[in-house]
């Protein structure tokens, strides 16, 4: 699971970017293919209703100027209104506009709502001409700014296209303001300061547009407004906008000044000629671009989305292929660990030779990722060193014990001697002072022979002692009190008559013993530890009891699993030497020994002797 989580990470980020690469790139070629859509039921109504309102304001202006003319401007004002509603029918039908041309199509609006009170003061007659050319600016001017926001192309050239083509578009709305200053000065047959300085800016607003729109555009939208610009039509328009803007302001309208709305009309027809050129140009250019975008997300969205496909295959193959073999480590490291060093040591314990082949073969785990396979060779170098410390500690706890067995079985046949001559001398003195001494050096020694038997009896050997016939439980549990220091505190209540197998007299006195003297040593001087003994339906039970201060639960605990486990001697701890020489004894031959609270406050010692350690008649003691 790990490994499969540190495989998404990356996976799921690689799955994150090309989804937003796609979604990015696919975004803007639908936004292209969009165009199309706003150029139809968007962009031609508005431009409609511009040039609707172009053709008004010059009839609105030659009606003021002359006062004639009112049919012609009732009827465009008609095909003014006509464009206006299939506008705004039209618009009202999108729904994938965005803030800003929400925003701008929301201003167009208020200023047509303002067209009906232009022509109230058009009606009127008593509005300046300049300001019924303004009012009708002013909604060009929205409609231009809506063309603004409407421009969304992603691809940057087109983007200088379309916006190149906007100007023009801007362009040709200035001419048209220039037109009707033109029909005002004829009608007055004299420029005056205020339209001579209005025309002036329209002018240079006209030219400047129309020279940034050219230098922006490629060679092939060029095209129709180069040859424009260089036409006699066009440079006989800037002949009369310069004498307009210069001369006819001090010598009054020159002689030529009657053909200036011809030639104004002759530009306007060939600017609408070239305009319709470029615009269709620039959307037939929309689509291609559009499609070639599209094209270039699918091959490069789905070159991606392979190669996400890919990477994820390959990860998640890699994944299994190293759990697999991770698992496999794990399952041998468990079997080395678990099963074959922990038997190697055990088998160690009781025997010293060699390790055999089988036992330190090295583990075999199928492993094609380099790293693994390191680890297996680790494991390996481990495995050997290990089983050669285990080794190295097996023999030399052997020669340890061998050592504690040679001093012991010599200590053990010096102290025998030992007895065999104070029991020699006990019997030849009579002196009582000699005697008691004598009585208390056998005690000592017996004592002596009971530790050395200790060291037998850890070293996993037998002390040597034994009987042959069973022996009366009291004379058991009387000499493992022999063997004890204090043994005047012990109180032997009266065992049942029972006997115990001579086999196990040895033992189970020096088990009996180990226990009565731990509960002498910790437990006041002036108290008394009691022995008793109760027959069972499983044997017999003996009670050491004594009235210390106990011992915590915890530690209560711990000292009751190592009577039944039986662990092996740890040389660490030689303050519990009697623990585990009861606990060997004890698995030795199948006895129970547990520690519990005692009434008094102390602790009871009690060991269950299985019925198989009793004999059937009592029978009495003979060595």
């Amino acid at each position: 699971m790990k490994l499969l989580i540190l495989l998404l990470v990356p996976l799921l980020s690689l799955v994150g970017l090309w989804a937003f690469a796609a979604g990015l790139t696919g975004g803007a070629g639908m936004r292209l293919l969009s165009i199309n859509d706003l150029a139809t039921n968007f962009a031609q109504p508005a431009e409609a209703v511009n040039i609707a309102l172009q053709d008004e304001r010059l009839a609105s202006v030659e009606f003021l100027v002359t006062g004639q003319g009112a049919d012609i401007m009732a009827e465009r004002r008609g095909r003014t209104d006509r464009a206006v509603q299939a506008f705004r029918s039209s618009a009202a039908s999108l729904r994938d506009l965005t803030p800003e041309m929400r925003t701008q199509l929301n201003a167009l609006n208020v200023k047509l709502d303002q067209l009906a009170d232009v022509r109230k003061e058009v009606d009127g007659t008593l509005v300046a001409p300049l300001d019924v050319i303004d009012g009708y600016s002013q909604i060009a001017d929205a409609s231009f700014r809506m063309y603004d926001a409407m421009i969304l192309v992603p691809d940057m050239a087109l983007y200088q296209q379309a916006r190149a083509v906007t100007m023009l578009g801007e362009a040709k709305e200035v001419l048209s303001r220039e037109r009707a200053v033109v029909a005002i000065v004829l009608a007055r047959g004299r420029v005056e300061a205020r339209e001579r300085e209005s025309f002036t800016g329209m002018v240079a607003t006209r030219r400047l547009l129309f020279s940034q729109a050219l230098s922006h555009l490629d060679g092939n939208l060029r095209g129709p407004y180069g040859k424009l610009a260089g036409s006699p039509v066009y440079e006989e328009f800037l002949k009369a906008e310069d004498v307009i803007k210069g001369q006819a302001a001090v010598n009054g309208l020159p002689a030529s000044a009657a053909t200036w709305p011809i030639d104004a009309q002759n530009l306007w027809n060939a600017v609408e000629r070239a305009q319709a050129k470029t615009n269709q140009g620039i959307v037939n250019r929309v689509t291609p671009t559009a499609v070639g975008m599209l094209v270039k997300i699918g091959v490069a969205g789905g070159v991606g989305l392979v190669a996400v496909i890919a990477s994820i295959l390959l990860s998640l193959r890699f994944r299994k292929r190293l759990v697999r073999e991770l698992a496999a480590l794990r399952d041998a490291a468990t079997e080395l660990a678990e099963v074959r060093l922990a038997g190697l040591i055990k088998r160690l314990r009781t025997n010293t030779a060699p390790p055999t082949s089988a036992e330190m073969a090295p583990l075999e785990v199928k492993a094609n990722t380099s790293e693994v396979a390191d680890i297996v060779r680790a494991f390996n170098d481990v495995q050997s060193t290990a089983i050669e410390a285990a080794v190295d500690q097996a023999r030399l706890r052997h020669g340890v014990s061998q050592v504690f067995v040679n001093l012991a079985r010599r200590n053990q046949s010096l102290l025998h001697r030992q007895l065999l001559q104070l029991d020699s001398m006990e019997r030849a003195t009579e002196a009582p002072e000699v005697l008691a001494d004598l009585f208390k050096l056998d005690h000592l020694t017996t004592r002596m022979r009971r530790h050395a038997e200790s060291l037998i009896i850890l070293s996993d050997q037998a002390p040597g002692r034994g009987w042959r016939n069973p022996v009366p439980i009291l004379d058991v549990l009387r000499a493992a009190v022999a063997e004890v220091e204090e043994y005047e505190r012990v109180e032997i209540m009266q065992p049942p008559s029972v006997a115990l197998l001579g086999s196990a007299v040895t033992d189970v006195a020096h088990l009996m013993a180990e226990l009565i003297e731990n509960a002498t040593l910790f437990s006041p001087p002036q108290t008394r530890v009691d022995v008793r003994s109760s027959v069972t339906p499983h044997g017999l039970v003996v009670e050491v009891e004594d009235r210390g201060l106990g011992l915590p639960r915890t530690e209560l605990d711990e000292l009751n699993d190592r009577l039944t486990t039986a662990p092996e001697f740890d040389l660490a701890q030689s303050d519990r030497l009697g623990l585990f020489v009861v606990a060997r004894l004890a698995a030795r031959h199948g006895i129970k020994v547990a520690l519990v609270p005692s009434p008094y406050g102390g602790l009871t010692a009690m060991v269950a002797l299985p019925a198989s350690l009793l004999a059937d008649q009592p029978a009495l003691a003979g060595r």
